[in-house]
């Protein structure tokens, strides 16, 4: 089924129990977009946000940002800022591992990117720990238990058009630890067969480990609706790790679901560019998004993977 129709098959169903834009305060005339998931660590609640001036390209910083209440960040006191975009989380063995795409320049132009890690238990200051490929964005991990550590990887490139007809595709393996994370593994992950159709990309931003042995992926799968005009919607999967089949794809959200707001371009009013989700309680979770490139939302829904086992739910640990 084409993204499309998913979409439209969503849209007919769509079980939305609340919606709110998130607000940031200390970081006056810049945009924060594409956060992290919201995470605690020593009984207090934190996001990475992506910090950028609306008319800025390709020049970001990811802050550290403290809960005040509800829906309102602050920038969080003596927070180290990290040179990257679209931040994610990962806890890994009790530790946090946080990511995100670094842009690397030569005279002014854009040399190329790549994911970055930082590693360690205080997330005012973590470390630096290791990179990915170059030009690939959305490595994502997930903790396995005695079973090692899940990785996501996304190769985009012509190459992976010409060889598998869809603009991205979505790799899987299994390291035994973290010292076994190295740009060369990553970029060697075996392919994920059928998650895209032709003209479609996407990646997972978000792995989460359940107890039937499964893991269920929170992503984002796109496609353009007229030249320059991006569609951007949340996703969701689940994968056998051992046979590396999926098992079920659906979207769990759109721009629609969230609260009106801004965009950085007309352009982009249409996407959604999918952080995680976060236990709600009663059965739901809160699904974090970043919208417009300048802004970042939450939509309550059901859990999407309550048909294939409980998600176990990481954390930080000192």
């Amino acid at each position: 089924m084409v993204i499309q129709q998913k979409i439209e098959q969503f849209l007919q169903n769509a079980k939305i129990y609340d919606s709110a834009l998130l607000s940031f305060s200390g970081v006056d005339g810049f945009d924060v977009y594409n956060p992290s998931i919201p995470f605690e660590v020593d009984g207090k609640e934190y996001l990475f946000g992506r910090v950028e001036r609306r008319l800025k390209w390709a020049n970001s910083r990811t802050i550290l940002f403290e809960r005040v209440s509800g829906d309102h960040w602050r920038m969080a006191p003596e927070a180290l800022g990290y040179p990257l975009e679209d931040p994610f989380i990962s806890f890994i063995q009790g530790e946090v591992l946080l990511g995100g795409t670094h842009v690397r320049y030569q005279a002014g132009d854009i040399d190329t990117y790549h994911c970055y890690f930082y590693r360690g238990n205080q997330p005012k200051e973590l470390d630096p720990f290791t990179c990915g490929p170059n030009y690939m964005k959305d490595i994502r991990l997930v903790d396995l238990g005695s079973r090692g550590i899940g990785v996501f990887s996304r190769p985009r490139s012509k190459a992976v058009l010409a060889r598998y007809g869809t603009e991205s595709v979505v790799g899987f393996r299994v390291i035994s630890s973290l010292e076994e994370l190295t740009a060369a593994r990553i970029r060697n992950a075996p392919i994920i067969s059928g998650l895209f159709q032709a003209g479609e990309w996407g990646g997972c931003n978000q792995a989460l480990a359940l107890d039937s042995g499964l893991i269920g992926c929170i992503g984002h799968q796109c496609f353009l609706k007229a030249k320059d005009e991006p569609v951007y919607v949340n996703t969701a999967f689940v994968l056998d790790p051992d046979s590396r089949r999926v098992l079920d794809s659906k979207v769990i959200g759109c721009r629609s679901c969230y609260p009106e707001g801004d965009a950085k371009l007309a352009t982009l009013k249409d996407v959604a560019f999918t952080s995680g989700i976060v236990p709600a309680g009663d059965g739901l979770v809160n699904l974090y998004s970043g919208l417009g490139d300048c802004m970042a939302g939450r939509i309550t829904i059901e859990n999407p993977f309550s048909e294939y086992g409980n998600i176990i739910w990481a954390e930080a640990k000192n």
